[in-house]
This record gives structure tokens, C-alpha cells and sequence, in this order.
């Protein structure tokens, strides 16, 4: 910690008296969602900070309900150096890391997952080379020579190994010497960051990831190992859709941030769209004997409730609908298909008909014509995203 103790040293011999607190300021900014069972030891052992920097603690909860925010609330009648945001109608790790860091007080901010799974011991080691080195990004890194890695299975290791490995061509070059562009736990100093921070998409994947894309190679970064422990109580968070954002992260990267975010999931979910109305189509035609005329407009109806049901789960699912809303969604959606779907028909049936008696190309034509009709429409009407 000789870096934290010099600045300490440096700082408190400008003061008017040696008793004065120390004066870098670090918020540590825990986003949760049911981790009562894991918050509160993890707050007691963070409290000990206090004794080498100003601490700023920030529970940013997405509402949970196992009691997490209560919890926390009492603990704040106690400690002033403890904060509560609580998110109503908002969710999502990477904007309640976003939000964290913007109501953040600290000189330097302190991201950290809060299940116990990341060590407080790491901190003033992050913070200790965050300004030894004169760094604006300093990430703990699961992957590091010197790293442990306990709280993880060999599928999620080889899983991450594998996002990394992916993530390292998706961004810049000067970002090649990291091991870890998947963590959980990193800490920056908020006044360069607060313009990047502003820029990052809180549907990506992971905030690191994120933030590294949007600085465009321009951050000084470097990494501390993690001594990753197992979780205590509860259960990750991981699951499809995380996985899904995974993949539209490092495509939105590879197209320069052209595309928007939304537009490839949409588009990649209707090339399953594609493969379903193929697929019955063939069926109907070669096995049913229904002619090509025939069959198309069915195909057509089962690739749409196909689409809408998959986007609902992961493209739109910060808007998610269910039960008797789900319904109407899909009555909605298909209505708003209609015209399209009506168009792609007869596109297709043109095609078919007068350029190619080719169906696959034929559907493809037709289904190349809506999709921007689509996505459009849909967005707005239907899960009412603009």
C-alpha cells in the first residue's frame, strides 16, 4: 500500500492539522439483486477502508426481493458512509453500475460484485496501483499469472476464457495485453471517465466490456489478480440471455457501432425466423403436397409467432410481456407484420413466378423487403421500445 500511504502523507502534511481524515475520496459502488445473504459481511469488511480513505459505499439494488435494500437501509441508520439507490421499474447489472458511477461522490470509484465472490483486500491493491502508475482504468482480473481462481466451475472458466478470448479481437489493439475484459471488479477515477460512462450502453453485455469499447483504445490500463472466491449464498445470474447479449456486444464492436444494438438481435433473431419458414414450407410442399402458393402463407404466420416469441425473451426483454399481454403482443405484432407479411408473399409468389422458380430465393426476397418494416414497427408498438 506504499503508493495509498505517500498520497496519504503528501496530502495530510497540506493540511491545516495532522488529525485530518484522509482525503481521497473512493466510493465502491455494489450493484445487488437478492444478495442479503451475502451484503452484510462483505459491507463489515469493506467499512475497514475507512481507516486509509474517505469511503463512500453505494448499494445500487434493482428492488429485490429477498429484503436486500431493507437490510441495507438499517445498516445506513448506522453508518454514514453507506448509501442506498433504489431502482424501481429499472434492472440490469450494467446500468445499475452505470448509475452507481454517476451518483458516485468518490475521487475514484470501485466496481465490485456482491456476492463475495471479489476479496476487499483487493481494493487498495487496485486503488494502490490506480495511482502508483497514474492509470485511469484499473481492472481485477480473474485470468492474471498471479490470480486464484476458487468460485468457479470448469465450464464458466472455459466459458470465460473463451468471451475473452473474443472480446480481445472485438477490441482495440492497445487493450491486447489484458486477460479480463469480462470482470466484475475495476476501479477508475470518475472525472477522466464521466464522459465515457455517459457513452456506455447499458444493454451490453458486461459495463467493462463497454466502457473499453466506447474509449475507443484511449484509457491507460492495467491489471491487479483476483483472488476469486466461491459464492456463499445464493446463485449466479448467468443464463441465455446474458449469453445472447455476449454475442450482440462483440457484433455491435465488429460493425464500428454503426448497427444499433437492438437492430442485430432483431436481425439475428429473424434469421431463426428464416430457417422456421424454410423448413415448413419444404415440409408442406414436399411431404403434406401442398403447392408452393399454398404453403407460403403459413410458413410465413409460424416464422412471424416464431420471432415475436423469441425476441419477447431476447431482444425486448427489458419489456417483456406474459400472460394475457403476451397474447395481445403477438395479435399486435402479427397485425403489424400484415402488410409485410402480405408484401413478402407476393414478392415471393412474384419471384417464383417470373424470375426464378427457385422458393428458397423466392423467400428470401420477400423476407429481405420487411425486415426493416419489422423492427421499426414492432419496437414501437408492440414492446413500446423507441
Amino acid at each position: 500500500m506504499q503508493a495509498i500511504e505517500m498520497l496519504m502523507r503528501s496530502e495530510a502534511a497540506s493540511n491545516t492539522t495532522a488529525e485530518s481524515a484522509p482525503s481521497l475520496r473512493v466510493s465502491i459502488v455494489l450493484p445487488t439483486y437478492n444478495e442479503r445473504g451475502n451484503i452484510e459481511p462483505l459491507i463489515a469488511q469493506l467499512l475497514l477502508l475507512k481507516q486509509h480513505v474517505d469511503l463512500e459505499i453505494l448499494v445500487v439494488d434493482d428492488d429485490s426481493a429477498d429484503g436486500t435494500a431493507d437490510l441495507i437501509r438499517r445498516l445506513a441508520h448506522h453508518e454514514p458512509a453507506l448509501r442506498l439507490v433504489r431502482r424501481l421499474g429499472r434492472s440490469g447489472l450494467a446500468s445499475a453500475i452505470k448509475e452507481g458511477l454517476l451518483d458516485a461522490t468518490g475521487d475514484v470509484a470501485v466496481v465490485m460484485d456482491s456476492d463475495g465472490q471479489h476479496e476487499p483486500a483487493s481494493v487498495l491493491r487496485a486503488i494502490e496501483t490506480l495511482q502508483g502508475q497514474q492509470l485511469d482504468l484499473v481492472i481485477g482480473s480473474r485470468f492474471h499469472a498471479q490470480a486464484e481462481i476458487r468460485g468457479l466451475s470448469g465450464r464458466r472458466e472455459q466459458g470465460s476464457s473463451w468471451a475473452n478470448r473474443c472480446a480481445r479481437y472485438s477490441l482495440p489493439k492497445t487493450y491486447g495485453h489484458l486477460t479480463d475484459y469480462m470482470s466484475g471488479f475495476f476501479a477508475l477515477r470518475l472525472d477522466e471517465a464521466i464522459p465515457l460512462l455517459r457513452a456506455v450502453d447499458v444493454n451490453g453485455f458486461k459495463f467493462l466490456y463497454e466502457l473499453l469499447a466506447v474509449s475507443k483504445g484511449r484509457l491507460r490500463v492495467a491489471e491487479v489478480p483476483l483472488s476469486f472466491q466461491p459464492r456463499l449464498h445464493g446463485s449466479s445470474k448467468l443464463d441465455l440471455a446474458i449469453v445472447w447479449d455476449f454475442l450482440i456486444s462483440i457484433l455491435h464492436s465488429l460493425s464500428f457501432r454503426i448497427l444499433p444494438r437492438r437492430a442485430i438481435s432483431f436481425g439475428l433473431v429473424g434469421s431463426s425466423g428464416v430457417f422456421v419458414q424454410v423448413l415448413l414450407c419444404q415440409l408442406l410442399t414436399g411431404l403434406a403436397g401442398i403447392n408452393f402458393e399454398r404453403a407460403l402463407p403459413f410458413a410465413v404466420v409460424a416464422a412471424a409467432t416464431s420471432n415475436y416469441l423469441i425476441n419477447n425473451v431476447l431482444t425486448f426483454r427489458f419489456a417483456r410481456l406474459h400472460g394475457l399481454a403476451l397474447l395481445r403482443g403477438l395479435l399486435k405484432f402479427l397485425l403489424v407484420s400484415s402488410l409485410p407479411a402480405l408484401a413478402n408473399v407476393g414478392l415471393a409468389i412474384a419471384f417464383y413466378e417470373n424470375v426464378a422458380r427457385n422458393s428458397l430465393w423466392a423467400q428470401l426476397a420477400g423476407i429481405i423487403v420487411v425486415f426493416v418494416w419489422n423492427y421499426a414497427a414492432s419496437s414501437r408498438f408492440v414492446w413500446n421500445a423507441p
